[in-house]
């Protein structure tokens, strides 16, 4: 579909990010499979019950701007589970995995917010401050998976120090 005006552009954008919500829970599992620890697993697992609530979030977007999410190009998350697993099994060590692991999680949840920034203030600047307020409390729940992440990460690396 064309993009002719900032609202079909905005259309667009949610579309992307409520398919990419979609998409986040199996990515969530298998990136919680891979890091073979239950830490891990668990807090991605907590990320995935979270992604079904800004699914719904997104969706009363949707609902409020009278629209229904369009077609979205689908091979953005196809290249980057499929170059994730390529990488994945050329990685032995397992501290090594789980910082992979980690550290994908972190872009993915990092491409997202940057994608809720831009959506928040075209919500405001097209006059549907009810919309910003969803959008922000899905950015809000990013955020607090990427501090959480960032965390995770420095643990697993003090980890490593303390028994090296």
């Amino acid at each position: 579909m064309p993009s002719s005006t900032a609202k079909d552009i905005a259309i667009a954008m949610l579309s992307e990010l409520r398919h990419g919500a979609e998409r986040s829970s199996k990515i969530y599992d298998e990136l919680g499979n891979a890091a073979q620890n239950k830490e891990i697993k668990e807090a991605l697992d907590a990320r995935q019950l979270i992604s079904s609530q800004v699914l719904n979030r997104l969706d009363e977007c949707f609902k409020i701007l009278g629209e229904k999410p369009a077609k979205v190009n689908l091979r953005l998350h196809e290249v980057f589970i499929e170059d994730f697993r390529k990488e994945l099994n050329e990685i032995q060590s397992p501290i090594a995995r789980k910082l992979f692991v980690l550290a994908k999680a972190s872009h993915l949840t990092h491409l997202q917010v940057g994608s809720y920034m831009a959506l928040i203030a075209a919500a405001d600047s097209l006059g549907h401050p009810s919309v910003g307020v969803l959008l922000e409390s899905c950015l809000a729940d990013k955020l607090a998976f990427a501090e959480r992440t960032k965390r995770t990460i420095r643990e697993v690396i003090e980890q490593k120090i303390a028994a090296a």
